[in-house]
């Protein structure tokens, strides 16, 4: 059984994507913010949740109207890994998603992931996915700038040796959707990280699904067919 010779790579998105773990980073984020003497109502954490870590914090003061200084940045960020780091032990798999990579490997279709995460705790986190050293992973440290620009993927996409266009962006958020969009790449949502089906959409999801088990069960509907 393999994949049918022009069946498009996949590049995945991580946290919200293949594993459960956007509340952990709200909740870490929360805690990051607070101790830096700065309340926000939880849900507008989660809003921007899948943009790169200094983007995030300067978008999240800007609603505060606090300004926004390097030092300050550099410490939320820094405050959100540790946090982070004491909750990890509770991130899951999301359903469907070892399944789903395992399906791709066995039939030949090359993916990658490519996450906003820098390159410890992406590596921490993928380790509930079970896979081997070999995965190909390009984290933030490895690019210029984060989602939603398209770095990440265009990376990811580089490091396969697959042309990015005709490539398959595979994301929970917004932001991964518009990353796709804005290098004229397929975009797919999962409503697995918390967004409705209708803000995937109008960001540019050709199709949205409920989880990576769903999105096995319909790969054929972005071209993959299996010979």
């Amino acid at each position: 059984m393999k994949a049918h010779r022009e069946s498009p790579a996949i590049l995945f998105d991580l946290d919200g994507t293949l594993v459960d773990s956007v509340y952990q980073h709200v909740l870490a984020w929360r805690q990051a913010l607070e101790c830096c003497g700065i309340k926000l109502a939880a849900w507008r954490i989660h809003r921007r949740i899948g943009m790169s870590g200094g983007l995030f914090a300067s978008a999240l003061l800007r609603e505060t109207g606090r300004p926004v200084s390097a030092e300050l940045a550099e410490e939320l960020q820094q405050r959100h890994a540790e946090a982070y780091t004491q909750q990890i032990r509770e991130v899951q798999p999301l359903p469907g998603a070892k399944d789903l990579l395992a399906f791709l490997n066995e039939v030949g279709v090359p993916w990658a992931i490519a996450t906003s995460g820098r390159g410890k705790f992406a590596l921490e986190t993928i380790r509930v996915l079970e896979l081997g050293r070999e995965v190909p992973l390009i984290t933030r440290d490895q690019v210029q700038h984060a989602k939603p620009d398209p770095d990440l993927f265009l990376a990811a996409a580089d490091r396969l040796g697959v042309d990015f266009r005709t490539s398959v962006v595979v994301g929970d958020s917004v932001w991964d959707l518009l990353a796709a969009r804005r290098a004229n790449a397929l975009g797919v949502g999962l409503l697995s990280g918390g967004y409705g089906q209708d803000e995937l959409e109008r960001a540019g999801a050709y199709r949205v699904y409920q989880d990576p088990l769903d999105f096995l069960q319909h790969l054929d509907e972005i071209g993959i067919r299996i010979e």
